[in-house]
């Protein structure tokens, strides 16, 4: 069953981040232009658009990294961009992110970079951060490789130690920045297997931002369509490749033609010509 429209002018009944009328610019350059959505708490929701929209923009807005122009970001019942430091300091003690890169710390091994966000934000003993690193390692496959140094790692190796390291804490929300970017079909597969089981397991609820269209929905319960800062289409990914959106079925089907356009905005091209170089 389709769940109801979740674009609304009240937050959405279970939701753990409620987004409303959010505004962000980068200089004159529009990123958001009043956009609404929830994520509900024990799903996993997709973000999905082109380039340069905005997904890891929403990721930092949401985490506290970046400030709003304007609209309010909910995140379990707090307004982040109102949060003094010392309150977004404890709110992301219930956030795990894993970065784009991975962002592994190079100077430490496997186990230590798990360990990191355990000994940085709790008191626990030396034997009870070994359990709690042993438990996550186990959890993604890579218990055996708790000696490892990252440059060690093959590229999907290192992506299942950063999301170890991010539900290190037991967090209740957990942000993927492209995870399966640069994988082979055998790791991205183990990926997908993973943030899904893992979401499931752990009561977590999960955004993926992702250019993968198919990989993504596959685990996703529901999906949100960005372009041009403002949310082109959402529901839940059988909806959405049935969807009347000229824009939709060009994005998730991959098609070079339709209102997504293939060149940047600039003046004419013969304009352009003619200037010399003179800009």
């Amino acid at each position: 069953m389709e769940k109801a429209s979740q674009e609304t002018s009240q937050p959405a009944r279970d939701a753990i981040v409620s987004v409303r009328g959010l505004r962000y610019a980068r200089g004159e350059r529009i990123i958001f232009d009043g956009i609404d959505l929830d994520i509900l708490r024990g799903s996993v929701t997709a973000i999905m658009g082109p380039s340069g929209t905005g997904k890891t923009t929403l990721l930092k807005l949401i985490g506290g990294q970046l400030r709003p122009a304007s609209g309010t970001v909910v995140v379990d019942g707090e307004n982040v961009p109102e949060l003094g430091v010392h309150a977004l300091y404890e709110l992301r003690k219930r956030m795990g992110m894993m970065f784009q890169s991975g962002a592994l710390l190079t100077d430490l091994n496997v186990y230590d970079n798990v360990a990191f966000p355990i000994r940085e934000h709790t008191g626990l003993s030396e034997s009870l951060v070994r359990d709690l690193v042993l438990m996550k390692l186990q959890a993604v496959g890579l218990r055996g490789a708790c000696n490892l140094m990252p440059n060690e790692l093959s590229g999907g190796m290192a992506r299942r130690v950063a999301m170890a390291r991010a539900i290190a804490l037991d967090p209740a929300l957990v942000l993927y920045d492209e995870p399966f970017t640069g994988q082979d079909p055998i790791s991205m597969g183990v990926l997908i297997k993973l943030i899904r089981e893992l979401n499931d397991a752990l009561g977590l609820t999960s955004i993926v931002v992702s250019h993968d269209v198919k990989e993504a929905a596959a685990i996703s319960d529901y999906v949100y369509l960005l372009s041009g800062g403002k949310v082109v289409d959402h529901g839940v990914p059988e909806r959405l490749w049935e969807s009347a959106s000229e824009w939709s079925q060009q994005f998730l089907n991959g098609k070079p033609d339709g209102p997504v356009p293939f060149h940047y905005p600039a003046r004419v091209y013969r304009e352009d010509l003619l200037a010399g170089g003179r800009s």
